[in-house]
């Protein structure tokens, strides 16, 4: 039995230890063989790490090669979208701001007095912004920014700017879309306490070890606390993991304890986790992303914000082409209120409806 990284996994591997989740619900049975779709919900289900079978791992890391990921996304469209202007500007602003990022979490972490406010963190994180022209472009940019073994720094950052674009989405005031903003940007700051050895521990964790690891909300907090941010922005530190139905952790929090702006970070979270690459495929397409949100998210999600921003995404990708899973060719013309990723697409010969064709899906968007 071998502890993978839930990043790391491919499809072919043997899961060897029933996977729980913080409630006690099973996620995935031991003896499951993985394959995209349930290596896609354990990311949903914010699982960090999964036991696997040392024979079914050792194998599929043979025939895999990491370092060529299968395109899901179209090559075409990739390039399209990182040869335009704004996304080598955004690009090089970006790798600016992850340089600079090590360096701020250290300063909050060890309190020094010259350490940024929330403020002076968000015109840093939304300056990126200013040249990208709509909410498709900002999500374009962050699909294709980074790689599949993408830092917390990075995952970081796409969180801050996705929460800033949803703040707009929601018609939050200047203050609002700031502390939505942060929120996103230090989320996850309670990673860094945990111990290296922990984290890159080959053996099987004790329970003390992953109770550690699952402590990084509670860490983050107390970081966020002693620095005197924002109450709001301390909760989505310790809150971000929570669900609706109280099935996250660390406190098991029902949706009306959880803060507004930690239900925002968690869906954003979850996003930007779900659509990175993997080290056996290219980024995973929007829609599949909303699919599950609509399969499995509404009873973990605070309804209003999970449609709010399902909504929001399907509307910045109007008139793109796609393809759909029986290789169909179209363009997108209008959205189904009833399931966000089954919209209505424009083909050679009239239209297709996908809301009435279930066995139908989108696979890609392409040029």
């Amino acid at each position: 039995m071998k502890r993978i990284k839930t990043l790391q996994l491919m499809p072919g591997m043997v899961v060897a230890k029933d996977v729980i989740n913080s409630n006690n619900i099973l996620v995935v049975a031991k003896d499951t063989v993985l394959n995209d779709e349930t290596i896609t919900k354990l990311t949903f289900h914010s699982i960090f790490y999964v036991y696997i079978n040392e024979d079914s791992a050792a194998t599929t890391l043979e025939v895999q090669n990491p370092q060529n990921p299968s395109a899901t996304s179209s090559e075409e469209y990739v390039s399209k979208i990182t040869q335009t202007k704004e996304f080598q500007e955004f690009q090089a602003a970006y790798e600016q701001e992850i340089e600079k990022l090590q360096d701020v979490f250290n300063d909050l972490i060890t309190l020094q007095p010259n350490r940024p406010d929330a403020t002076e963190l968000c015109v840093q994180a939304t300056k990126m912004l200013e040249g990208v022209q709509n909410g498709l472009q900002v999500f374009d940019i962050l699909h294709n920014i980074r790689d599949y073994d993408g830092s917390t720094f990075h995952h970081s950052l796409n969180v801050s700017l996705i929460c800033s674009v949803f703040a707009d989405w929601m018609h939050m005031s200047k203050l609002e879309k700031e502390i939505a903003t942060v929120s996103g940007l230090l989320h996850d700051i309670g990673k860094l306490k945990i111990p290296e050895e922990i984290v890159k521990k080959p053996e099987r964790l004790t329970d003390d070890e992953y109770r550690i690891i699952k402590n990084h909300p509670i860490e983050g907090y107390k970081i966020l606390y002693e620095a005197k941010f924002n109450q709001s922005i301390q909760n989505a530190a310790l809150m971000h993991h929570e669900r609706h139905d109280g099935s996250g952790y660390p406190l098991g929090l029902p949706g009306e304890r959880i803060d507004k702006y930690a239900k925002m970070v968690a869906i954003a979270d979850v996003y930007d986790a779900m659509t990175a690459a993997r080290v056996y495929r290219g980024k995973l397409c929007p829609f599949k992303v909303i699919e599950m949100f609509e399969r499995d998210g509404l009873s973990m999600f605070d309804a209003e914000y999970l449609l709010g921003f399902m909504e929001n995404i399907v509307q910045t990708y109007l008139r793109s082409r796609v393809r759909l899973s029986d290789g169909t060719k179209g363009e997108i013309i209008m959205m189904n209120k009833q399931r966000y990723s089954k919209p209505v697409i424009a083909i050679k010969n009239g239209f297709i409806n996908l809301l009435e064709h279930p066995e139908l899906s989108i696979e890609e968007i392409y040029v």
